[in-house]
């Protein structure tokens, strides 16, 4: 067999030897192994104690995971047709081996034995957990279901691997198949000075003449926002249904398979639905509690949202008289930007110089030196996927090594869209009670560099950078001896929390002043154009609420109960959930959800758990007041906050995580306290 540096991981990931003919070869070797292992736990000749049984299983897929996520991940972010094919090939062997874990018949006698023995009755702490969670999950698995059923089960898991990564293929395909190429001023009207750079930087990269405009997240914002062409506006918006469309990238059928295997997994189970499922071991625990959050929310700040909406419509009129046309999705953005800027005399644009990339992680850092008490410094002996791909070693106070990431932070064609954090590998405890280096990466797709000047960012971009070192921070401070407990393997209601709440410190002089400053001059951020920035924080919150509002009420509509037969009958349907939160009329093909990466790139993801941004949003608004009150950069709060959360990962209840950090439950209206929502009486 080919040699493949996928079959020892070591920590600093060999990327750069990493080939797509490696990956089949390595993964059924692992695979193998793995049923080895599964096999010599089942068969355990000696007493079940927890390192033959529970701490066995927690080993188990150790090295699978780690292969099988350097090999996903690099297929996000170093795409190749020879790749795909080879993540593709693997995908439905892995999948069918992790649904088998649960439904081994001798796995789950073994664990019942350990669970009946005195070993086991003499847990605590997070060893006592694990067992409670895993039979807790093997029962929700299929554990006790009879063959034919576990047959089943094991299909569906297959089945929904293959589904949601072509779904995935198909949007990053999407994406990158269709641009348009601009270089009459006139169809470059109101455009600012760095959208027109980076799309003539576009272009020229890819040797055509004028300005390239895509569907990557910074050139399509900024189209949006900013260009008085609104035929151009609208061109690009419908641009967005090309998953939607016949063709290579249509994903309606996609849709529907998806949405039926997961409605057939969870009534298999023995739930109502796939939210009942999904839900379980949550913090809101079933589908109704989430639906009555969304809807709770939602009535608090529909006036608002409404009021907001007219007044967008009574701006245009203004501007363009009584007989001004009603605004059209490709509108909102690009009228609420001239309206922001003519009531609260802010652009957004006017930021850019204050945030240069480098700077802003070196802020991002600082903060974190300042609550946390870490170190981060740039290394260079780490291979990476990409010349512009970073690495940092990150040391506590004493010079201790806690682990290691990697920064990819700009757009490609062969990588997908969004941002996200990962965790590569979480260390392992030793004797004294330290841990061994854990490993993870965060990936953005910002505003890139164009010429000699570094990147300058957007405040939404800062606070995306912010929003991932979180996440990052979760896995890097975790102190979890179990694997499967540690870092962000939390509730998915809960995951937010830890990065949302580091957006926070985005608003504040006393951590602005750490990095906002202007890349040519030096000067700090003026104080009168932060006052701007902090009038408009709150400039159509309701709309931005809605909107996420609208995202989860769709995503648990269309999971609750039998699914629509057809794709087109979902987009209908898709259509009719998130209507109520639009700020203008849907359009008749208005197909967002099949792009939607977040609820169908993976078997589950955020599936019937979109909700779970708005729900961490009222735990991050509530926690962050403590800080308010004993001081943004306190140490000492910020050390309870690693206490309480960043280092406990799943070893207890969320619930209880954050009363030991408050002090008491969360105050359901910290939320809309912070936007201006809060309705008055």
């Amino acid at each position: 067999m080919l040699e493949s540096p996928l079959l020892q991981i070591p920590l600093r990931v060999p990327f750069d030897r990493i080939s797509p003919e490696h990956i089949e070869p390595a993964i059924t070797s692992l695979l193998a192994q793995a049923r080895a292992d599964l096999a010599a736990i089942v068969a355990e000749p000696g007493p079940r104690s927890y390192d033959n049984t529970l701490g066995a299983l927690d080993r188990l897929t150790c090295a699978l995971d780690l292969a099988m996520n350097v090999v996903g991940h690099l297929e996000s972010v170093a795409t190749t047709p020879a790749l795909r094919a080879a993540h593709n090939a693997v995908q439905g062997p892995v999948a069918e081996f992790y649904a088998q874990i649960p439904l081994d018949p001798g796995l789950w006698q073994a664990l019942r034995s350990y669970a009946a023995s005195d070993d086991a009755k003499a847990l605590q702490g997070a060893r006592l957990r694990f067992l409670t969670r895993t039979l807790d999950d093997f029962r929700r698995h299929g554990a006790e279901l009879p063959p034919a059923g576990k047959t089943r089960l094991a299909e569906i898991q297959v089945e929904l691997s293959q589904a949601t990564t072509t779904f995935a293929e198909h949007v990053l395909d999407a994406t990158n198949s269709y641009e348009i190429l601009l270089n009459d001023p006139a169809e470059l009207a109101g455009l600012p000075a760095s959208a027109l750079a980076a799309a003539r930087a576009s272009a020229e990269a890819r040797g055509l003449a004028g300005h390239r405009f895509t569907l990557q997240q910074p050139s399509l914002l900024a189209f949006l926002t900013y260009s008085e062409r609104a035929d151009l506006r609208e061109r690009l918006y419908r641009a967005a249904n090309i998953c939607a469309e016949p063709g290579p990238h249509d994903n309606r059928e996609l849709l529907a398979q998806i949405l039926r295997l997961r409605h057939e997994e969870a009534t298999l189970l023995g739930f109502t639905d796939f939210p009942d499922f999904v839900l379980h071991n949550r913090m809101a625990r079933r589908g109704a509690t989430a639906r009555d959050f969304v809807t709770t929310l939602r009535d608090k700040v529909t006036a608002a949202f409404l009021a907001e909406n007219h007044d967008l419509q009574q701006f245009r009129r203004s501007l363009e008289g009584p007989d001004a046309p009603p605004l059209q999705p490709w509108d909102i953005t690009y009228y609420a930007e001239k309206q922001r800027q003519a009531k609260y005399d802010f652009d957004d644009e006017a930021l850019r110089p204050y945030f240069p990339a480098p700077q802003a992680l070196a802020g991002l850092f600082a903060v974190a030196g300042h609550l946390y008490g870490v170190r981060v410094a740039e290394v260079d002996d780490f291979p990476t996927w990409h010349p512009d791909v970073k690495t940092y070693r990150v040391d506590d106070e004493h010079g201790a090594v806690i682990g290691y990431f990697y920064a990819d932070l700009y757009p490609r064609d062969d990588k997908r869209a969004g941002a996200w954090m990962n965790a590569l590998i979480t260390g392992e405890p030793d004797a004294d009670g330290d841990f061994g280096p854990h490993l993870g990466l965060i990936c953005a797709n910002l505003t890139a560099p164009v010429g000699d000047a570094p990147a300058l960012l957007t405040h939404d971009e800062v606070l995306t950078l912010f929003h991932e070192f979180g996440h990052l921070l979760h896995h890097l401070l975790t102190r979890v001896p179990v694997r499967s407990l540690a870092g962000t393997n939390v509730a998915w209601d809960f995951v937010e929390l830890p990065s949302q709440i580091m957006e926070n410190w985005c608003w504040e002089r006393e951590a602005l002043d750490l990095f906002a400053h202007h890349w040519q001059t030096g000067a700090p951020l003026p104080e009168e154009l932060l006052a701007r920035m902090l009038r408009a924080r709150n400039f159509r919150e309701a709309n931005a609420t809605m909107r996420q509002l609208g995202f989860a009420a769709t995503d648990l509509g269309l999971h609750t109960g039998a699914p629509p037969p057809t794709g087109d009958e979902i987009l209908a349907r898709a259509r009719e959930l998130a209507a109520p939160f639009s700020a203008t009329t849907l359009l008749p093909d208005h197909a967002m959800i099949a792009r939607f990466t977040h609820l169908f790139a993976a078997p589950v993801a955020y599936a019937a758990g979109y909700y779970s941004y708005k729900w961490a949003e009222v735990l991050d608004a509530d926690a962050f007041s403590r800080f308010q009150r004993e001081g943004v950069l306190s140490r000492a709060v910020g050390e309870a906050f690693r206490a309480a959360i960043l280092s406990q990962g799943d070893s207890r209840e969320p619930a209880d995580l954050f009363r030991e950090f408050m002090g008491r439950d969360p105050d359901p209206d910290a939320l809309l306290a912070r936007a201006g929502l809060l309705p008055t009486t």
